[in-house]
């Protein structure tokens, strides 16, 4: 899956800036998108240095403006991070997203594993997703839902929202039976992410469409998807994410609508 000069120069992909680059090893790599994440991002690492993820995927981490000072990279790289890109475009999730999967496939990795940089997933799920990856799924869904999964936690409101409204009209319409899709710990195929009809690298993907987006275009076109069985744990208290409680949430359903009717789908 190369990807030739005419078809890389039509991405469009947010700027942004290296800071850390130690080189591809593997050929697989783990996302972690993150902004102002503070302890939670470092928790993560070292959950996953335990787990000796870097002995089987490069770790990456893309970052949308942090200012807590959680991203210093002696730090990072002691926790075995090979990779910190930082966005300096204007945008959220989706454009973070753009940045660091035209990074991994410009680097020639044949599959990325995307998690949250809160700390609510477990990673010790990442091997079962690289080796979904290399037994040919082109989209692997975690979800605490299905059997084996655990779901801590979870904020009442959100756990209805996903259950009988963003996953149903996502299976519906996209014709895979999905139980958890506002989830951001995913792994996707090169295959997958540099097909022309998926045309991931545009910029109508700036917020959070990417994610309701994919969950109904590759079903659609035909890719081999899988859930897998994951844990997310909230903590008690306060709710680690991005999305606000009524203008965020009004945005996350105006993306599935859209999503579900093609409003996303690249033109002919």
């Amino acid at each position: 899956m190369n990807i030739t000069p005419a078809d890389r120069e039509s991405w469009q992909v947010p700027s942004y800036d290296t800071p850390l680059w130690l080189g591809r090893q593997h050929p697989w790599c783990v996302v972690i998108p993150v902004i102002n994440e503070g302890e939670r991002i470092r928790n993560l690492l070292a959950r996953m240095a335990a787990l000796n993820i870097d002995k089987m995927a490069d770790i990456i981490i893309v970052d949308g403006g942090t200012t807590d000072g959680s991203l210093d990279l002696d730090a990072l790289q002691q926790l075995q991070v090979r990779g910190l890109l930082l966005k300096t475009a204007p945008g959220k999730l989706s454009a973070q997203l753009r940045c660091a999967y035209a990074f991994v496939l410009d680097q020639g990795y044949e599959g990325v594993v995307t998690i949250d940089g809160n700390d609510k997933d477990d990673p010790e799920a990442i091997p079962r997703f690289i080796d979904s990856l290399k037994q040919g799924v082109d989209f692997v869904q975690a979800s605490r839902f299905v059997a084996g999964g655990v779901a801590e936690n979870t904020p009442a409101s959100r756990d209805l929202a996903i259950r009988f409204i963003h996953a149903p009209m996502l299976s519906l319409f996209s014709g895979f039976k999905w139980t958890d899709t506002t989830q951001g710990f995913r792994a996707y195929s090169r295959k997958m992410l540099l097909d022309p009809k998926v045309a991931l690298f545009r910029d109508t993907f700036t917020t959070y469409e990417l994610l309701a987006y994919l969950s109904y275009r590759a079903p659609r076109l035909g890719y081999r998807c899988v859930e897998l069985a994951t844990i997310r744990r909230y903590p008690k208290g306060e709710v680690p994410t991005k999305i606000s409680s009524v203008k965020g949430n009004l945005l996350v359903l105006s993306v599935l609508f859209k999503s579900c009717f093609g409003k996303y789908n690249p033109q002919d």
